[in-house]
């Protein structure tokens, strides 16, 4: 970490709200400022070795909108960002290794996170409590906790947070996920949803020196300490539980959104997820292979697929969701697109050509289809429209995913309470998954 902004000062911002103090005791009016019609949003975006690129190529499309700084704890991917917004707009953002460096900048109105997982909720609710509006990629939580933490300090604040569920923002989708509410399929009661790839080994991790152009102790903040491995940056991380949260909240946080979305459900009262690390033997410990069902109260039910190892396609394509109604069926292969079938499995209506894509990208969808959710972000700072995935609609089908894993390390099946918030019922084990543990000094505080 750099020596001038020690462990300490990481609660002190979080927590100034409780003492009083500080950034946190500024009232901010209304949702933020007024913005002239050509006046410029200024934005940082925080973590740039892969999902930040992909922010960067979106927000710079938009009018009227500058990334001033681009934060991140490794020299290569600080660089990364630098060079793609100043390749794109001709003007060079300010570099910066440690992001609670612009806290206190009132010029900057929003952050954008991509890093790691355990850092989504923490780094969302400094920005929060520093009067940033938030956009913070899936998963918005590393555990339950966190979500219900960032939703309390989005209220608290009065912070625009958007989740990076893309779909919510998809023109396609959002048109016919009104014609499902409205009955075009009639009664929607079950929906399945899969995603595969063809991940490789991550074989078996050496303990090494910290390269040079890390910062370890800042990429693992939040974290509990452990050692650097060979094998963990800059993406397997995704698989270890105590950086990551598997395939489920990775990807299945899409297609479980869109289910969601579609039954109009919310908190499920039965959560069971089978499977594990079969295809190989190494230090990957989150499932590769997970099937979750859940069971929701009004005769709805969920399943979700995710094979992380084996991409032979589901349905003809590599992701995707299907929503089963009694008087129709709902199909989609992935992106913007959809299918209606009758009951006599008759394609009675399609989404038109173009925007549709079933790619396995771990970058997204593609800045086009990117784009709808990073304007809808922009358009809620500017004028206050609101949010498609707004931080409480995100955190309900993130738990979904999160349930599921905590299904799978118990190994047993979870009863919920959907009428508190999707809190696990009668299993101490599970309950103690609800929140994880922190590096001393680094908790997340409202």
């Amino acid at each position: 970490m750099e020596k001038n902004i020690p462990r300490r000062n990481f609660i002190k911002n979080a927590s100034l709200a409780a003492a009083g103090m500080g950034m946190a005791s500024i009232k901010f009016p209304a949702f933020g400022r007024n913005f002239a019609p050509n006046e410029k949003v200024v934005l940082a975006t925080m973590g740039t070795n892969g999902r930040g690129l992909e922010h960067i190529k979106s927000l710079t499309k938009i009018p009227n909108v500058e990334i001033a700084y681009i934060c991140d704890v490794e020299d290569n991917a600080l660089a990364k960002g630098v060079n793609l917004v100043e390749k794109i707009t001709g003007k060079r953002p300010q570099a910066i290794k440690d992001f609670r460096k612009i806290l206190d900048n009132k010029d900057i109105d929003g952050v954008t996170v991509a890093t790691p997982d355990h850092w989504h909720t923490p780094a969302a609710i400094l920005a929060c409590a520093s009067g940033k509006h938030v956009y913070v990629e899936k998963p918005c939580g590393h555990n339950p906790e966190e979500g219900e933490l960032l939703i309390k300090a989005a209220r608290k604040y009065n912070r625009h947070v958007q989740m990076g569920n893309q779909r919510r923002s998809m023109p396609n989708l959002m048109s016919i996920m009104k014609e499902v509410h409205d009955g075009l399929i009639g009664n929607a009661y079950f929906a399945r949803g899969w995603y595969t790839n063809n991940r490789k080994t991550i074989g078996t991790g050496k303990v090494i020196a910290v390269p040079q152009n890390l910062d370890w102790d800042l990429w693992q903040g939040p974290a509990p300490r452990e050692d650097y491995r060979d094998n963990l940056v800059h993406y397997n991380w995704h698989w270890f539980w105590n950086w990551g949260t598997g395939e489920a909240c990775n990807n299945g946080t899409h297609e479980i959104d869109c289910m969601r979305w579609a039954l109009g459900v919310d908190f499920a009262t039965k959560i069971t997820s089978g499977g594990g690390r079969f295809a190989f033997k190494d230090d990957w410990q989150t499932p590769d292979t997970q099937v979750a069902t859940y069971e929701f109260a009004g005769g709805k039910s969920i399943s979700w697929e995710g094979r992380s190892c084996s991409n032979y396609p589901g349905e003809g394509s590599g992701r995707g969701f299907i929503v089963y109604g009694d008087k129709g069926t709902f199909v989609n292969n992935g992106g913007d697109d959809y299918k209606i079938f009758d009951l006599d499995n008759k394609l009675v209506k399609k989404s038109a050509e173009g925007e549709a894509t079933n790619t396995i990208n771990p970058l997204g969808p593609g800045e086009n289809l990117d784009g709808y959710h990073f304007r809808n972000y922009i358009d809620a700072i500017k004028k206050d429209t609101p949010l498609n995935a707004e931080i409480a609609e995100g955190h309900k089908s993130v738990l979904l995913c999160q349930l599921a894993n905590i299904s799978q390390r118990v190994g047993r099946t979870l009863y919920c309470d959907n009428t508190e918030g999707g809190k696990i019922l009668h299993d101490k084990d599970a309950q103690k998954l609800w929140r994880r543990d922190y590096e001393k000094g680094w908790e997340p505080k409202v």
